[in-house]
């Protein structure tokens, strides 16, 4: 096994980094979206509901094989939809309720390390000197980035313990995707993701928030290119990825989002571009770099 991850093709690696930079540039439809009155957590409805909905659609022509799974094999979705997809979303809005966004993102950032820990202790994956070099780069690159030392933080116990959970969390898709993908392809595993994602994330509903947003079609297209641009596509992109590389590495990599993230907040929102975001990003591309 490790002597075939090593020799990973470098489309593989594309197609992880693709999926981190789609998922980065999510602020560009959540801004509008929030700005005309969606919620976070309806924010996670529309992604989750409509990447279920929309792939239905696709594979009931295109190819429905993918529908066809074996019963003893739904835990593994229902680890990737719901334990993962539902429950660090779920983590990481509430977190951001009782810590900083800053607070909130790096405790985020921090499932590489339990990707790395759980996918050596299941798996035997080595620690080597360059994978804990290039997690500890894009850690210290992600808090930069993310602004952890930037000024005054509010920080609380509750806040923390539910970041770590959502760290945990969204590592879990890269753990039990892996599971999938031994007997799955790659569209099949994230078909069957958002079978289970979609549904359980009705628990977010909120009824008014969309009734308000029905009768204006500008909010109809953002919503598609969430579901299409910053869901569906980079969780096809990354699954595909993490077929063909070892799951530690596949989560360092993706560390790229919050530096794309932080790119087109600059370039399209004119954000600043402080020297301790521009170290962060080099920081982060460094540990990427180092992996290849």
């Amino acid at each position: 096994m490790e002597e075939t991850q090593k020799k990973a093709p470098g489309g593989a690696y594309a197609c992880i980094l693709a999926a981190a930079a789609l998922w980065g540039i999510i602020g560009l439809w959540n801004r509008e979206l929030m700005a005309a009155g969606f919620s976070p957590t309806t924010i996670v409805l529309v992604r989750n509901l409509g990447g279920m909905v929309l792939l239905l659609a696709i594979f009931a022509v295109k190819d429905r094989s993918v529908f066809r799974v074996k019963r003893e094999h739904l835990k593994y979705f229902f680890g990737t939809g719901v334990l993962s997809i539902v429950l660090f979303t779920a983590c990481y809005f509430t977190c951001q309720k009782l810590c900083s966004l800053a607070v909130a993102s790096i405790l985020l950032y921090t499932a590489p390390s339990f990707v790395v820990i759980l996918s050596a202790a299941l798996w035997k994956e080595p620690v080597t000197k360059k994978k804990l070099a290039a997690l500890g780069l894009t850690l210290v690159g992600c808090s930069l980035v993310c602004g952890l030392f930037a000024g005054d933080l509010t920080i609380t116990l509750p806040g923390i313990l539910l970041g770590l959970g959502a760290g945990f969390f969204y590592s879990l898709y890269s753990i039990f995707g892996r599971y999938a993908l031994a007997h799955y392809s790659s569209m099949t595993v994230t078909v069957w993701t958002f079978i289970f994602a979609g549904p359980t994330s009705l628990v977010l509903l909120r009824p008014s928030e969309l009734a308000a947003a029905a009768g204006e079609p500008r909010m109809w297209l953002l919503c598609l290119a969430l579901v299409v641009f910053s869901t569906v596509s980079p969780y096809i992109l990354y699954t595909r990825g993490l077929s063909q590389v070892e799951s530690g590495r596949a989560s360092i990599i993706a560390s790229v989002e919050p530096v794309v993230a932080a790119l087109a907040g600059a370039l399209v929102f004119g954000e600043p571009m402080s020297l301790m975001t521009v170290a962060g990003i080099i920081c982060v591309l460094a540990g990427v770099y180092i992996l290849r």
